[in-house]
């Protein structure tokens, strides 16, 4: 799912894609309470941060990351599969993760992805 949403951020999906030019669409992600791993990441996946100063280093493990911020997971999934450039940012912003079901901007969703490998595109009615 990760790299789908990297790849519509970026713009990648249309033909005037240029690396160059931020041409991407903004991604609105549901649900990530109900985000699934394979293998034993949810066991083993571990997030580091740190503060800067010695010994500043923040260990959280994937099961209480969960717990705390699941919107968290995908945005650091999606965030360390886009270019390190100066559009990252910029990228990272158009993407939307709520952990529900519930959201502001259903009315202007144009497109929704279906839960199946891989990811099928269909557009609302």
């Amino acid at each position: 799912m990760s790299t789908q949403i990297a790849l519509t951020l970026m713009g990648k999906h249309k033909p005037i894609y240029d690396p160059a030019a931020d041409c991407g669409d903004y991604v609105v992600v549901v649900n990530a309470r109900h985000v699934e791993v394979s293998g034993r990441k949810a066991e083993q996946k571990v997030y580091y941060r740190h503060s800067g100063y010695p010994g500043g280093l923040k260990e959280i493990p994937y099961a209480r990351m969960m717990e705390r911020n699941p919107s968290e997971i995908i945005w650091k999934a999606v965030s360390g599969m886009l270019p390190k450039n100066r559009l990252r940012a910029v990228r990272l912003d158009r993407l939307l993760v709520f952990p529900d079901e519930k959201h502001p901007y259903l009315a202007n969703i144009t497109k929704a992805y279906d839960t199946k490998i891989p990811l099928q595109c269909s557009p609302i009615e």
